[in-house]
């Protein structure tokens, strides 16, 4: 995990083992969203009034805090993944600058680069980038949307993260949110980069997916 060329919070480069896990391969829809709130009737999202039912069914939903992501993943049977298993996700055990290697991000892959909000409209469907997927067919996980990660944000947590299995800092005032936006450029959008934010906040850059555990016997 991390990159000497990046962020400080991003150093040092060190070695971690994580426990088997599923990651969604798609970024949570609008429409998946909207079966939550009527199933659950919670608070909606900010900017949820902009999502048209069917033409923005298929772009990821945004305005989620951290709360709201962590009770629909618990919904859905589910759970946020940690920071190190969303980042094992993105660049693989080689340690991919990108998702999909190493290529310098193009229009072809990845939603970033935009500067103004045109509602859901700045947002692609989720599954379009094919030349933005891992190896493994998980999209998005660069662009389109940052996504919280289950763990508290701590700049300097890489100087002392558990090998084995890490789940963050035990506390702290910001949650962690990876993969960058649409309004990111290549260097926000690389899959080391790191963020934080208070985990109430509400923004139109950011949402999640989720994740499982898997078999209990295998390891990354």
């Amino acid at each position: 995990m991390g990159s000497d060329r990046g962020q400080e919070d991003e150093q040092p480069v060190h070695r971690v083992s994580v426990k088997a896990f599923y990651l969604d391969v798609y970024e949570t829809t609008v429409s998946h969203y909207a079966e939550f709130l009527a199933s659950q009737k919670p608070d909606a999202p900010f900017k949820w009034n902009e999502a048209t039912a069917g033409a923005h069914d298929k772009r990821p939903v945004v305005g989620v805090n951290w709360y709201d992501a962590r009770d629909y993943c618990r919904w859905a049977g589910k759970r946020l993944p940690t920071e190190a298993e969303w980042e094992i996700a993105a660049r693989g055990t080689e340690g991919r600058i990108y998702p999909w290697g190493s290529a310098h991000p193009t229009r072809g892959h990845a939603n970033a680069g935009e500067t103004r909000w045109r509602g859901y409209d700045s947002l692609s469907n989720v599954g379009r980038f094919e030349l933005g997927k891992t190896p493994e067919g998980v999209y998005d996980l660069a662009g389109n949307l940052w996504e919280w990660v289950a763990d508290w944000y701590d700049p300097t947590y890489y100087q002392f993260s558990a090998r084995d299995n890490p789940k963050g800092p035990s506390a702290g005032p910001l949650r962690a949110l990876r993969g960058g936006a649409w309004n990111n450029d290549s260097k926000a959008i690389r899959s080391s980069n790191r963020a934080g934010y208070a985990p109430d906040a509400r923004r139109n850059d950011v949402g999640f997916r989720c994740a499982q555990d898997g078999p209990s016997s295998e390891r990354r």
